[in-house]
């Protein structure tokens, strides 16, 4: 009997340490207090962070030690507008009539791999075919590797609008789609349309606002859904629990959006200081996604990269992007980070920081941006957003200092994820 609790007692004790690890850190970057801190140990038990101590802790015999103390360790940073599902590629519109999801789904799981790589730990999915259900269902289980997602499933649209799926095919194959393709004209409509994103596996809604760069239509800002299809879309949101989203480059469309209750404003390109002050008023995030901007500029100038009708607004819309949030940050505006990578090369993401610094915002707040807010903004900060006791052991770290060089996070050499190390000074865990 003695034996078999002493066996017991030695296997539960090894349990134990086989969850705790201490990571060593050089220094710590917290966007919470907006300040660096050197030489710590963080205590990593189970998925979550248990202690931050001053100095460098001795472990006990049998807990993992992670040497980290030439590196800057900050919290995973977060994306609120990626589309998983996609790249932009000369072949990407032809590739909807030829590829299946499970083509979708393969390809998805090399963009989600390069998304953790880069040091997004959780992502928003802001609209694709539904497949990006499927990735956060498969990440969460660790059948593949990815940041965690959380989706909008297909996004909404108006007959005709930005993410209407039968534009610009011919006539036969256009029918007429409906709040269960996730197209509304109505009130109701829109009700419908919510229930069947939230019965399909959404935790967010996405509008489009108004129209859009790559879809094959003409109008590029005009508005595209009633106040009152908005109201709705967010009353039946907040019923189900969901936080909502709005694709919007112009400003009438934003008006709206932000008016009918509107969580996120995504782009916000045609943004001037009345919208701005409204969001203000009504406590709205931007997600200003300058690198898409910037992407879609420049590759509307390489002939056969787009549709015909996507390049005059791609070159319209794409510059202007940045100055708008320069202008939104020095307002006041709430800021999340965020990409729309997908339509950029995903695993590019964090070039959008150097792309934020550089519009006139600081280094810091831009990390603040995509932790403190990103964490407020998907409603975790209890769990993520900040190097805290009982949040998930979601870290990052760099070798150089980001505050003095934000490119330093397009590098990222560690990335741990709910106490799973995934790479390690450049070398991917598996």
């Amino acid at each position: 009997m003695k034996n078999s609790l002493l066996l017991f007692l030695i296997l539960f004790s090894a349990s134990l340490f086989a969850q705790t690890q201490y990571l060593h850190c050089g220094h710590i970057l917290h966007p919470d207090i907006k300040k660096i801190v050197a030489e710590q140990t963080i205590i990593i038990e189970g998925k979550n962070i248990k202690e931050i101590k001053e100095g460098y802790l001795e472990a006990p015999a049998g807990v993992a030690v992670i040497d980290l103390k030439d590196q800057y360790v900050l919290p995973g940073l977060m994306d609120m507008h990626v589309h998983l599902e996609m790249e932009s590629n000369p072949k990407g519109y032809e590739n909807r009539f030829r590829e299946n999801e499970a083509d979708v789904a393969l390809k998805a799981t090399q963009y989600c791999d390069r998304t953790l790589m880069a040091g997004f730990t959780t992502v928003r999915d802001l609209g694709g075919s539904g497949v990006n259900v499927s990735l956060q269902k498969a990440i969460a289980r660790g059948f593949i590797r990815g940041p965690r997602i959380y989706t909008a499933e297909k996004s909404l649209a108006t007959t005709g609008g930005h993410a209407d799926p039968t534009n610009g095919v011919r006539n036969d194959l256009k029918g007429d789609p409906g709040p269960k393709e996730g197209v509304v004209n109505s009130v109701e409509d829109a009700k419908k349309a919510v229930r069947q994103r939230y019965k399909n596996g959404a935790d967010v809604i996405k509008i489009t606002a108004t129209g859009g760069v790559l879809s094959v239509a003409k109008d590029g800002s005009g508005p595209q859904f009633t106040i009152e299809e908005i109201k709705a879309v967010v009353e039946t949101a907040n019923d189900y629990g969901m936080t909502t989203a709005a694709h919007a480059h112009g400003k009438e469309g934003m008006r709206r959006a932000v008016l009918g209750g509107i969580h996120s404003i995504e782009h916000g390109t045609y943004m001037d200081e009345e919208i701005m002050d409204l969001m203000k008023e009504k406590g709205t995030y931007y997600v200003p996604t300058i690198l898409a901007g910037n992407f879609v500029a420049e590759k509307a100038k390489i002939p056969g990269f787009y549709p015909e009708m996507v390049v005059p607004k791609a070159l319209a819309i794409g510059p202007q992007i940045q100055r708008t949030f320069g202008k939104a940050y020095k307002r006041g505006v709430k800021i999340a980070f965020g990409t729309d990578s997908g339509v950029s090369y995903h695993g590019d993401n964090a070039r959008e920081f150097g792309l934020m610094v550089e519009a006139g915002m600081p280094p810091m707040e831009a990390i603040y941006a995509a932790t403190i807010n990103t964490a407020d903004l998907l409603r975790i900060s209890d769990k993520a957003g900040s190097i805290s006791p009982g949040k998930w052991a979601d870290l990052i770290a760099v070798e150089q200092n980001p505050l003095e060089d934000i490119t330093t996070l397009e590098k990222v050499q560690f990335v741990m994820k709910e106490g799973k190390v995934y790479k390690l000074k450049g070398l991917a865990k598996h």
